[in-house]
């Protein structure tokens, strides 16, 4: 897979293309530090709208969270059917539930087609997709999570929300 930091066709992206600032974040739906920068990245969309984009691309750190592969590979199961982002959002706010039990009831909480879910999920469809991004962002130099690029650089400063918008501040008014 190509380390090139442009939007693909096929990344997740939240907010317009044309976005003064695109924030790329590799993470990990059972990080609790990913689960913080998920609340403080959402309010900073709210807050600025279409100069604000946002593009979701998967870093499951097994060896620390267990379910965190199988969390991924459901988002990219609901995405199929429309709803990466509900499922986004709802992986982060259900993180105890993101074992093999718990994502089906998720699922039918979204209005997905459970049981093509299910196979989807069960069958590892989308592993190539998950291990792609993930060799993306340790080619990066991105290790842990969440890592984040601003507008094609990395961004080493804190997850927290003050941090964040700092830097999103300064890269819109650089934009």
């Amino acid at each position: 897979m190509s380390t090139e930091l442009s939007i693909s066709d096929d990344d997740h992206l939240r907010g317009s293309r044309n976005a003064a600032v695109t924030l790329i974040e590799y993470a990990d739906f059972q990080c609790p530090f990913c689960a913080r920068a998920h609340a403080a990245l959402t309010e900073l969309q709210q807050r600025h709208g279409e100069r604000l984009a946002l593009v979701y691309r998967h870093l499951p750190l097994a060896d620390l969270h267990p379910s965190a592969e199988l969390a991924a590979q459901a988002a990219e199961a609901a995405g199929a059917q429309g709803k990466f982002w509900e499922m986004h959002d709802t992986l982060f706010a259900n993180q105890a539930r993101l074992d093999a039990g718990g994502l089906s009831p998720l699922a039918a909480s979204l209005g997905l087609d459970v049981d093509r879910f299910d196979d989807e999920v069960e069958s590892a469809r989308y592993r190539d997709r998950v291990d792609g991004h993930a060799e993306q962002a340790r080619a990066l130099g991105a290790h842990r999570t969440p890592s984040f690029f601003i507008n094609g650089e990395r961004y080493q400063g804190d997850s927290d929300h003050d941090s964040l918008s700092a830097a999103i501040d300064k890269a819109l008014g650089a934009a």
